[in-house]
């Protein structure tokens, strides 16, 4: 079973979020469609900042990025934590995540390594970073993919670059200090939000 995608499949990497921001910013990017949200492990709060938007938005996909190791795995599930995603292709993290019915989303950067998380169980695959895996990449990449698997591209993305990813082959995308950045006010980020979320539509309905 592939990870599901929802109306808006745009998932806000919020590296640096605080405790204490979490349940603003996270009503603000689900009010503007934002339904996965995804929080680095690799800054203190991390897993406290999952718990608050689990609790907060009980119908939202939450969970943990930069997820590096089995254990990785484990805290992020009993924090309630529903998606794995890692900056590589590790196995045992996808084998892991699988096991504890998490969402697996790895990364990769080669066609080796999409086929490894694939035959490991990955629910979906991240490329990463986007910035060395263009456009034509991805659509030589989706001529050997199986085609219901989904990807997401991640990496430097804005609302101008994602049509020739989408027009590749791409699913949807992770998007980090574009849209979320330690520091932004609350009508800053949900400024960002909807210029992400009209952009996505526009581009779906041309």
């Amino acid at each position: 079973m592939m990870i599901p995608l929802p109306a808006l499949p745009l998932i806000p990497i919020l590296r640096g979020l605080t405790p204490a921001e979490a349940e603003g910013v996270g009503h603000v990017l689900f009010a503007a469609g934002f339904t996965m949200l995804e929080v680095p492990l690799n800054r203190p709060g991390a897993l406290e900042c999952i718990a608050t938007l689990r609790r907060t938005l009980p119908t939202a996909i939450v969970g943990a990025g930069t997820v590096l190791s089995v254990e990785h795995v484990e805290a992020v599930a009993l924090a309630g934590g529903q998606l794995i995603v890692s900056p590589d292709c590790n196995p045992d993290v996808i084998k892991a995540s699988i096991a504890l019915g998490l969402w697996s989303l790895p990364g990769v950067a080669t066609p080796s390594e999409a086929f490894t998380a694939l035959r490991a169980g990955a629910h979906g695959l991240k490329a990463f970073p986007a910035e060395s895996i263009p456009p034509a990449v991805i659509k030589a990449w989706r001529a050997v993919l199986p085609p219901e698997v989904p990807l997401f591209p991640v990496g430097a993305i804005t609302p101008e670059r994602m049509g020739a990813y989408l027009d590749a082959g791409a699913n949807g995308f992770g998007i980090g200090s574009a849209l979320y950045a330690p520091g932004l006010s609350l009508d800053a980020i949900a400024t960002r939000a909807g210029e992400f979320a009209a952009a996505w539509h526009a581009l779906r309905t041309y």
